[in-house]
Order: C-alpha cells, then structure tokens, then sequence
C-alpha cells in the first residue's frame, strides 16, 4: 500500500506540470501548479468543445515551456460521464489522466476556508493540489473490443431496466382490471402475452368457447400451440372476476402499448445479447 503511495508521489516532480481540472456538461475549470501546490496559472474556463480541449493543449504546452517543465498530468474529478471526451482527447495527445476522490475534494475544500460548497475554480486548484500529493487513481480508458463490451453491456442493463419497468406497469393494470390472471399465468411468456393482446379484460372471454379463445391466441406471433388447461383455467375464473370495467377503453390501449414495447424490447435485448457474444467469440482471447 505504501509503495503505491510512493509511487504516485514520486511521479510528481519539479519537471511536473499540474493540471487540476474540474468537470462539467459544458464548461470545465482548469488550473496549472507546481509539485508544491503553488499556482502557475490562475483557474480559467475551457470550454466541451473540440476548440476548448485543443486550446487547453496548447496552455499546457506553452506553460511548460515557460515554467521549464517536462512532464505533465491532469487530474480531474469524475462528473458523470462528462469526463470522456476529455479522457480519449487527452489519451491521442499522449498525456496522463488521473482521478480524485470526490470526498477527498470535498475535505479538501473544507480545510482550506471551511466552506464546503461547490465553486468550479475553486475545485480545479483544490483537485490539482490533491494530484501532487498523490491522491488519486487511474481511470481505465477503454479501447477496441473492451470498449465495444462495455457499450454494449452498459446498453443492454438499461434495455432489461425498461423491460422491468414495463413489467410493472402491466402487473400494475391487471392488478386493476384482471386480478386472477396471474394465477394462471404468473410470468409474461408468449401465450400470457397472447392472451393480453386478445382477450385482456375478463369480459373478452365471456360466452367464448374454449377453441374459440384458442384460435384467438393462435393468430398471435410466434405462438403455435396454446395450452388448453390454461385457457380453460382463465376462462373459468374471469367468469368471477373482481376486475375494475370503468375506463376499459383507454385501458385497452393502455395495455395493446405495454404488450407491444415488452415485446419489442424482447427481441432487442435478445438481438443484442446475440451480437455481445459474436464479439467474444471473435475475439482474440476467446478460446472457446
């Protein structure tokens, strides 16, 4: 422990440039010091834009050139994911990035005036000071294949997270307007799903014969055989059912838009699971 410490330490010397930079959606802060701490270049802005990060390279250069500097490290401390653009500029320029600890900050700035609060060019010389005390870590910038993986991974939790959200709105509208359906059907498989797409309401099954409902659900997508037991079920108990029948035909649509965005994200989360693993396997490391 100690000698990672000591590490980071040391790659901060008198031929060190700091840059402590803090981050935002469209205007950073940044501000140049020593290996003391002491300031070289008062806070300015620079702004998300290719313009503002080639203008913060070009400060950088022509400050270590007039501070007699050879080496340089920018520390930030991470926003979100405002941080990118900057991190992959930095990394073509051949220029080291690192990171604080947001509560380190934050002490940080109480111990200087005793006033935690935010203040953008206040943080950029506090994280800069943070920097040459080796206080930080180093981000992993992400390249090729990884950086494919975890777009993609990234994108697919957010695709099962709306799938999920889904499901609880229709879980939400049965419980309202069909209460029993879930004793026959407790998951969203392709005939639940069938089911909610022709005969959502109790009252859709009334008077129906048991083929009757089956070829309805036949006509549904990808569902050949419908099983007669549950169909059989459903029919009986929407024969009793406690369902609310006011505001059915919004309701309707209500449930017609749930089923088919549950269905959709279905085959998107399906096509792009498809897609992650033809990544791996042609991979370079994948040996299958």
């Amino acid at each position: 422990m100690h000698s990672i410490s000591n590490k980071k330490i040391n790659q901060v010397t008198d031929q060190t440039l700091v840059v402590g930079m803090d981050i935002a959606k469209k205007k950073h802060y940044a501000c140049f010091v020593d290996e003391r701490g002491r300031g070289l270049k008062k806070p300015f802005p620079v702004l998300q834009s290719k313009e503002g990060l080639e203008w913060l390279y070009q400060c950088i250069v022509e400050a270590m050139k007039e501070f007699g500097k050879t080496e340089v490290i920018v520390g930030i401390e991470p926003t979100g994911h405002y941080w990118l653009n900057l991190a992959y500029f930095l990394d073509e320029k051949g220029i080291p990035l690192v990171m604080t600890n947001p509560m380190h900050v934050k002490r940080s700035k109480e111990l200087d005036d005793n006033l935690p609060t935010k203040h953008d060019a206040k943080d950029a010389l506090v994280i800069a000071r943070l920097v040459k005390d080796g206080r930080f870590s180093y981000p992993r910038i992400l390249k090729g294949m990884e950086a494919e993986l975890r777009v993609g991974a990234t994108f697919r939790s957010k695709l099962v997270e709306e799938q999920g959200a889904v499901r609880n709105q229709m879980i939400r509208w049965l419980d309202r307007y069909f209460p029993e359906f879930t004793q026959v059907f407790p998951s969203f498989g392709k005939m639940a799903l069938a089911v909610l797409e022709y005969t959502p309401f109790p009252s859709d099954l009334a008077g129906k014969e048991l083929e009757e409902v089956l070829a309805l659900y036949r006509q549904s997508e990808g569902l050949q055989s419908p099983q007669s037991p549950k169909a059989k079920k459903l029919i009986e108990l929407a024969q009793h059912s406690i369902g609310v029948t006011e505001g059915q035909q919004m309701a309707r649509i209500e449930i017609a838009t749930l089923v088919r965005r549950y269905r959709q994200l279905e085959e998107e989360i399906e096509a792009l699971t498809e897609q992650l693993i033809e990544l791996v396997q042609t991979s370079v490391e994948y040996d299958g």
